[in-house]
Order: C-alpha cells, then sequence, then structure tokens
C-alpha cells in the first residue's frame, strides 16, 4: 500500500539486490527500545585510514566528516524516533562477510551506472568501512532513503543528470537534514553559505533553506550541472563538489606541469584523469571519490554484508498554507493542538521556529489533518502567546563552550572553505573542558569544539554514548 506525502515527502520504493530499502509498517514504534538496541553494538568511529603502497610509502586518507558522525546524532532526529524502527524479521548479524576482488569489481560493474565506479584498494577500504564499522548506520541511511531519495532523484531527473549522484548526501550528511559541518556547511547536501545564496537558497536569520530537503535538492542539481559544464567528467565533478572547483584547476595545473605541458597546449581527458589527478588533490577529497563508489555498492549489496535496513513508517500526508503575518510554530502548535516537533520537521528551514509571513508571504507545511483547523482557528493562532513568542530572544552563556575563533584556528581552514581536521590536531592541545547540558549528545559537543566522537571518548574514558548532564569532559 502506497502512501504519499505532498511536495516534500513521497512513498516510492526502491529495489536493492534482495529487498526493498526499507520495510513499510504501521504499528507504533518504541523508540527508547530503538535507541538501546543499536548503542549495544556501536562501534567508535574513527576519522581516517591508512594506505602501503607497494613502495612502502604510507598514505593517510581522512574519511568525509559524515562518515565520522556518531550513531546517536542520527537517531535522535525527531524523524528517526518517530518513523523509524529496528526491524523485526531480519537478523542483524555482526559478521560481515568478506570477498575476492573479483566478486567487488563483478557487483560494481553490474551497478546501473552512467558514471565510472571504479575499484582499487582505496575503495576496498572505504567499502570496509561501511559493511564494517559503519553497518549501523548504514541500516538507519536504509530506512531515511525513503524519505528522501525519492526528492533527490526527481531533482536530479529534472536536470538530466545521473541518478547515482542521489548518492552523495550519503557521504555529505549521512542522510541527517539537520547536519552542520564544522565550517557551517549545512542541510542534507552541505551547502556553504555563499554557494548556497548562488543558487538561489534564502539564508537569514530566521530562514535557511539549505535545510529544505527539495528547494536543497533542486539547488544541489543544479551546482552538479554547472560543475559537469566546466570540467566535463562526473569524477571531478565530484571531487569539486568537495573542494571547489578552484581546488580541481589547481590540480589539473600541477599535473601538466608536472608533465611538462604548457598552459598554451590543449586540456586532454588525460589531464581530467581523476586518479592521475589524486595525488594533486586536497586530502579528504583523495578519499571524496572512493567514498561516493562505496556508498553506491553498499545501498545495493548491503543484503550481502548482513545489514538490515531500518523500518519505516510513511508520515502522513501534508500540505502548505501561506501566511502573511509572522507567526511561531508553539502559536500554531498551542492553538491547533499539533505537535511542536512534527511541525519543525516539516517545515526545517525555519530555523528560529519563526515563520516570517510580515516580510513576504511564507509557506507552512501541516498535516492535512490540521491545516482546516488552522485556517478555522486563524486569528488565534496569530494572538496566541504572541508577545512572548515573537519578541523573546535566546539567552546565552558567554564563553561556556561556544567555539573562539583566533589567528592559529584559521590556519585549519583552507581557501575554499573546507576544514582541514589534521590541521585542527595540531593546534591547541591545552586540555579544555566542558560541562554537559541536558539533552546534549557526544556528537554535538564534538561538533561544537571542532573534534570527534572518538576523540572525546578517548579523552575520558567513555564507552557507549551516555552522558551524564552536569559531568565536565575533556575536549582536548
Amino acid at each position: 500500500m502506497k502512501k504519499r506525502l505532498l511536495l516534500i515527502f513521497a512513498a516510492m520504493f526502491f529495489a536493492g539486490n534482495c529487498a526493498m530499502y526499507a520495510q513499510i509498517v504501521n504499528e507504533d514504534i518504541d523508540n527508547e527500545n530503538e535507541e538501546e538496541e543499536v548503542e549495544e553494538v556501536e562501534v567508535p568511529a574513527e576519522d581516517e585510514i591508512s594506505l602501503t603502497d607497494k613502495e612502502g610509502n604510507e598514505e593517510i586518507i581522512e574519511f568525509p566528516e559524515a562518515m565520522t558522525y556518531d550513531l546517536d546524532s542520527l537517531l535522535n532526529l525527531y524523524m528517526s524516533k518517530t518513523y523509524l524502527a529496528i526491524p523485526g524479521d531480519c537478523e542483524m548479524k555482526n559478521e560481515n562477510p568478506t570477498f575476492s576482488k573479483e566478486v567487488y569489481i563483478e557487483r560494481l560493474s553490474r551497478i546501473p551506472s552512467v558514471m565510472e565506479l571504479s575499484y582499487n584498494d582505496i575503495v576496498q577500504k572505504f567499502i570496509d568501512r561501511y559493511s564494517g564499522r559503519l553497518r549501523y548506520s548504514v541500516s538507519y541511511m536504509l530506512g531515511a532513503a525513503n524519505f528522501y531519495m525519492p526528492i533527490f532523484e526527481e531533482a536530479l531527473e529534472s536536470y538530466q543528470l545521473p541518478l547515482e549522484l542521489k548518492y552523495l548526501p550519503i557521504i555529505e550528511s549521512a542522510l541527517n537534514p539537520k547536519a552542520v559541518s564544522r565550517v557551517g556547511a549545512t542541510g542534507l547536501w552541505q551547502f556553504m553559505l555563499g554557494t548556497g545564496r548562488q543558487y538561489g537558497l534564502e539564508i537569514n536569520s530566521l530562514v535557511d533553506e539549505r535545510r529544505d530537503p527539495v528547494k536543497s535538492s533542486y539547488a544541489a542539481a543544479r551546482y552538479l550541472r554547472d560543475l559537469y559544464r566546466i570540467f566535463g567528467d562526473w569524477n571531478l565533478v565530484i571531487a569539486a563538489y568537495n573542494c571547489g572547483p578552484e581546488n580541481i584547476n589547481k590540480a589539473i595545473r600541477r599535473y601538466r606541469a608536472d608533465k611538462g605541458r604548457t598552459e598554451n597546449e590543449t586540456i586532454t581527458a588525460d589531464d581530467k584523469d581523476y586518479w592521475k589527478l589524486y595525488p594533486y588533490l586536497p586530502g579528504e577529497t583523495r578519499g571524496y571519490v572512493p567514498a561516493f563508489i562505496a556508498a553506491n555498492y553498499i545501498m545495493t549489496y548491503y543484503c550481502d554484508h548482513n545489514i538490515c535496513p531500518m523500518t519505516t513508517r510513511l508520515p502522513s500526508q501534508s500540505d502548505t498554507i501561506v501566511v502573511n503575518k509572522n507567526v511561531h510554530i508553539e502559536q500554531i502548535a498551542g492553538v491547533i493542538g499539533t505537535d511542536a516537533d512534527l511541525i519543525r520537521s516539516l517545515n526545517p528551514a525555519y530555523r528560529r521556529d519563526i515563520i516570517p509571513g510580515a516580510t513576504k508571504p511564507s509557506a507552512i507545511r501541516l498535516p492535512i489533518a490540521d491545516v482546516g483547523r488552522f485556517i478555522d482557528n486563524e486569528d488565534s493562532v496569530y494572538n496566541f502567546r504572541a508577545t512572548e513568542l515573537l519578541t523573546r530572544r535566546a539567552v546565552v552563556d558567554v564563553n561556556d563552550d561556544l567555539p573562539t575563533f583566533t589567528r592559529s584556528s584559521r590556519s585549519s581552514y583552507s581557501r575554499n572553505g573546507r576544514y582541514s581536521r589534521r590541521n585542527a590536531r595540531n593546534r591547541g592541545r591545552g586540555g579544555a573542558s566542558v560541562t554537559v547540558r541536558k539533552g546534549q549528545t557526544l556528537s554535538e559537543i564534538a561538533k561544537r569544539n571542532g573534534t570527534t566522537v572518538a576523540k572525546l571518548r578517548r579523552l575520558n574514558g567513555i564507552r557507549g554514548n551516555n552522558i551524564r548532564a552536569g559531568k565536565k569532559i575533556r575536549v582536548r
């Protein structure tokens, strides 16, 4: 039985090699059991891998930031707690089968793709990571795919782009719509502020359309289209999405210079071969295309690695109404009796819970059953706690655990705005600590302080994901 969410969520299903991405169920979900079952088997993530070439030289490759996210940050999302659950009829085995090189090559060749899905030792390392340490995060992403993949595919199809690009948000955000990187890249597609505005996304103090799954997906499709017009090679497009086109052009220039080619000579296909440019690329970007190939692999062959998708109960249908006055989400929830968190999940672009209808007509998405109640009680909604909710400002503690940007910290940012974890590791080892606030997770503390969950665990001897509010923990 199919259900469909108007505009934002579509109940489309995608066949994998042995099952749909996730089963659709209607029964209620026990959120506490869901988190406990997964937390017991979660393995701390690391943020890099090492490879040794035939000459014995070691290479360190950084994981994309989303591959270091702690599982609890994904399971604590409203959509996860409400609509996803551990599958009851699929045994999630801890055994991760290993296969021969020929099997991986053959499987990658069977994925319908116009893009080159190469196999090598680097790709294998990323496949091993997804099928091993990140297998429970993959289980989450397979379930969340029912929410987001239809949106991604529709946006990509509208610009006639390869549908395989729908897996970019796997390595950008781990399908976390609230993801914010250390440098401020935001949303499923991890747009930086400038690029988001360049591609038509509204971003201000009240609205951030990078958080909107639909609008950000169409903006990402336009950006990917433009990158392909520049490079004409999909591997370079994917790399440029990570590090910026200027860094790809710099890598091409350096490669050509090492080959003795002059600037007047025509750029050839050889000059735009990702694997030949590989040594000239920024550190994290070297792992980006291999991670993309591995994401395509694991989202297709998860069953062969004993990974069970989380079951999905699709949200009820929703629709939009337009408001011409400022209105707070808690005003709507308080009058029509709808869960405020549900309204927030349907309207992720409103960053401070205020829909700024007074500035320009603004749309608010509500469950269909609540649209009529809003219309019938619209005046009451606008008047409910208006002074309190529309004029209050958040109170923050100065010098608590908010990041401080100093001259030395600027060096951790590359020219293209990306954050280098390696540079960050080498700065400030003075043993700073923060106090855990109620409701905070390890992943939130790690992001706020420019570190990783794995390092917080090591510094503080923490096992698992549970931390006590009021406890002081070291962040470096």
